[in-house]
């Protein structure tokens, strides 16, 4: 189909110049006489000026349409358009295509839905906004190839139908129709064929990788995501973290044009615990997290002489809105994080008031205010408890108030890694020690004697890299020790059998000459939400799904006929 080029490639210098375009009709303006239309390609907007009327009254919005005309200049340009300076006059209109009325507008501006947007996602997607996004998405991918090649990494692709490995996060089964009562799983991540390519002596392995995980939905998750998958031989942390930092230096300055400082700093987990609350600190604002166990060292208070931690934060100018409803909401937020409540006190003219105020000594109201550096309008959150619900609680408070008070400017980035994780945890719930990261994770080398003794002592060479507040990729540096990962696997509660049903070929790899080893995992639809300046995910995704987990366009998860399943041997259960 005859076309001369694309809307924005056409500029001030190609006036008189006769051109065909193609595209859909974004505005019409009927003046009378005159019509006037904006027509859409990819590349952008143009205007074009129809001077016989009659040849445009049946174009509506969405048409796709052929136009053939003179480039003129504009006697009034507008500057917020690419190609404000001209106009194309029509000669010639051509219909390609017609289009019913459309359920949202077709604007970076829409008054729709986000249920209505992904119903009708095909729509949603000609929003020059969210081309802009899938823009940001493709040049990130364009810089990671170029960037790692010239590196001599190699793209290899996993298996996307895997053994099981039920470890961290649900996964995804398909059933074997030729084995029945056998499953593949859809792969989390390729975590374990790329240490496998390390054995297999590939050195430098990439992957733009499809991954799945069967967990609750949020705003900046999906069941079914990308990753920026890497892993290498022969390097230690640094010259690994080095390599990746200019990986996210290209990304950022190919993408958005920001040069991104380097090298990155780093910041131990303990200290992003303590002071934000969080192993993602969002550092661009302050309000910070305050140690309070020594000023109640002496406390009356009996909930506080026996908690393992207590911590607090001091909110500029909020305390005139700080009404008993607040403080409720407040109350109920601890109340998630599996705690009974929390202080709340204001400072007014110089004196701390509050119900919990009668509780407190007046050397430790003086502490407090000079701890926190409390003003008066200010106020106090103070939280009692065990060290892993207060932390994350006072690290949820902060970051709600840094968006409401408009702490964080807005087009800023800050990155850093956080690193030294500890190797285990103790889940919340049960109490049992589980892998921080995952167990394929090398513990430092100065913590190995901890293994036998103390294991939640042990820190392990891991790192995340954190921008705005995101995790927006982490790893470790590997196991490749054979005894190691075993003692490993016997901490975390998997016997001989286990390990050999749920790990047996990956073990055995390890007898075979295995190379020290790093990687990571950018994740590159964060990225991509980042460098966009959205919140949503679900913009960066070409066909997301909702909250519950479903499509709305197409409608899946979907029921499948009987003939279907008799021929994967399974039988679903009745309703009762």
């Amino acid at each position: 189909m005859e076309r001369t080029c694309r809307n924005t490639e056409l500029s001030i210098k190609d006036v008189g110049r006769k051109v065909t375009l193609i595209g859909w009709v974004a505005k019409r303006r009927n003046l009378g006489s005159i019509i006037f239309i904006d027509l859409r390609d990819r590349s952008g907007i143009i205007q074009v000026m129809i001077k016989d009327a009659d040849k445009a009254t049946d174009i509506r919005n969405e048409y796709v349409i052929q136009v053939k005309g003179e480039v003129n200049k504009k006697e009034v340009p507008n500057p917020k358009m690419k190609t404000g300076d001209i106009e194309v006059v029509a000669e010639e209109i051509n219909v390609i295509n017609t289009a019913m009325n459309t359920p949202l507008i077709i604007a970076d501006e829409t008054d729709a839905l986000e249920d209505t947007r992904l119903k009708y996602r095909y729509l949603d997607l000609r929003r020059p906004c969210m081309q802009k996004y899938f823009d940001i998405r493709d040049q990130i991918k364009i810089s990671t190839h170029s960037y790692l090649h010239k590196l001599q990494f190699i793209e290899v692709e996993t298996p996307m139908l895997c053994a099981s490995s039920p470890e961290g996060a649900k996964e995804y089964l398909v059933p074997s129709r030729l084995h029945h009562g056998s499953f593949y799983a859809l792969p989390q991540s390729p975590q374990m064929f790329k240490q496998l390519l390390m054995v297999a002596g590939f050195e430098r392995y990439y992957q733009i990788a499809r991954c799945f995980r069967d967990e609750d939905l949020r705003a900046d998750r999906q069941p079914d995501f990308t990753q920026i998958d890497i892993e290498t031989s022969f390097l230690d942390q640094e010259e690994f973290l080095t390599m990746m930092e200019g990986l996210i230096h290209e990304i950022f300055m190919n993408t958005i044009g920001y040069d991104v400082k380097l090298p990155l700093r780093q910041m131990p987990y303990r200290e992003a615990m303590e002071r934000f609350g969080s192993d993602k600190p969002d550092t661009r604002f302050g309000i910070e997290l305050h140690d309070l166990k020594t000023i109640f060292k002496d406390t009356t208070f009996e909930a506080y002489k026996a908690a393992e931690a207590i911590k607090g934060i001091s909110v500029p100018g909020v305390a005139a809105e700080t009404s008993r409803k607040v403080i409720d909401n407040l109350t109920l937020e601890a109340k998630k994080f599996g705690l009974g409540g929390l202080a709340v006190l204001k400072k007014e003219n110089g004196e701390l008031t509050g119900s919990f105020v009668k509780f407190l000594s007046d050397a430790e109201k003086v502490a407090l205010i000079k701890e926190l550096a409390v003003n008066d309008g200010d106020i106090v959150i103070i939280s009692a408890g065990p060290y892993n619900r207060v932390t994350p609680l006072l690290g949820a408070l902060r970051l709600q108030y840094g968006k409401q008070l408009g702490l964080i400017k807005p087009n800023t980035y800050d990155l850093l890694w956080v690193v030294d994780f500890p190797m285990f945890e103790r889940d919340v719930e049960s109490g049992a020690i589980v892998a921080t990261h995952h167990p394929f994770t090398r513990p430092k080398d100065e913590d190995i004697k901890y293994l036998d003794s103390d294991p939640t002592k042990v820190i392990s060479y891991a790192y995340d890299i954190v921008i705005n507040g995101y995790e927006a990729g982490g790893g470790t540096l590997r196991i490749y020790d054979q005894n190691i990962q075993k003692k490993i696997f016997n901490i975390l509660g998997l016997s001989d059998e286990e390990v050999e049903k749920k790990f047996g070929y990956f073990v055995n790899a390890l007898k075979y000459g295995t190379p020290p080893h790093a990687g990571m995992a950018f994740g590159l639809d964060r990225l991509a939400m980042i460098l966009g300046g959205t919140d949503n995910i679900r913009d960066v995704i070409a066909f997301p799904k909702n909250l519950a987990g479903v499509d709305p366009m197409s409608m899946a998860p979907t029921e499948v006929s009987q003939k279907q399943l008799d021929d994967l041997g399974i039988v679903i259960p009745e309703k009762e």
